[in-house]
């Protein structure tokens, strides 16, 4: 049986080795280069977060400027007001006055409750608009959310993969174990086989001084007839 070059297989355990590095650098790079877009998705998305707290402060800015133009407003219909009258005449006309006074208060009491109200509905659009970016900040959470359960997901593949490649280079050892196994066991019968060889080549010999001996003893044999 012809001894199998041990050489020649450790080449090529080599460059098995060699391929499966360089498939498991392009797997990493692979892996690399998708967490890298997910990095600039998860930038983009403070970003977008940013942009939109700028347009919040914008429209708290704008709401503080409508209170000043309204503050203005406010100043320039007390500046329009008459001014109090004398005491004569508020003596004089107060039948009059009284009654008009009241209904003058009643609307200022009612421009007062309408800003009530107006503020009462700005703050609703704040809160509306505080719930809104809740429910964008809780979609964007069940997406990072998502984004992580399926990095997991890969992370458990790639273990797979890891062991998996793991279970093959121990596979691969074993069987390189049992070449070596069936290589000492052929070398062990070659050496018993030479052996058995020399023994039958001592066998030989033996034949051979005998049969020497047989003609040593029929040539003296011989001679002493003739003598």
């Amino acid at each position: 049986m012809p001894a199998i070059d041990i050489e020649d297989s450790d080449n090529s355990g080599n460059e098995d080795g060699a391929a499966k590095k360089w498939r498991r650098r392009e797997r990493e790079g692979a892996r690399e280069r998708v967490r890298e877009r997910e990095r600039e998705r998860e930038r983009e998305r403070e970003r977008e977060r940013e942009r939109e707290r700028e347009r919040e402060r914008e429209r708290e800015r704008e709401r503080e400027r409508e209170r000043e133009r309204e503050r203005e407003r406010e100043r320039e219909r007390e500046l329009l007001r008459p001014s109090p009258p004398s005491t004569f005449l508020i003596i004089l006309f107060s039948p009059w006055i009284r009654p008009l006074e009241r209904e003058r208060e009643r609307e200022r009491e009612r421009e007062r409750e309408r800003e009530r109200e107006r503020e009462r509905e700005r703050e609703r659009e704040r809160e509306r608009e505080r719930e809104r970016e809740r429910e964008r900040e809780s979609e964007r959470e069940r997406k990072r959310e998502r984004e992580r359960e399926r990095e997991r997901e890969r992370e458990r593949e790639r273990e797979r993969e890891r062991e998996g490649e793991r279970e093959r280079e121990r596979e691969g050892e074993r069987e390189r174990e049992r070449e070596r196994e069936r290589e000492s066991e052929r070398e062990k019968e070659r050496e018993r086989e030479r052996e058995r060889e020399r023994v039958r080549e001592r066998e030989r010999e033996r034949e051979r001084k005998k049969k020497r001996a047989s003609v040593c003893v029929r040539e003296r044999v011989r001679k002493r007839g003739k003598g």
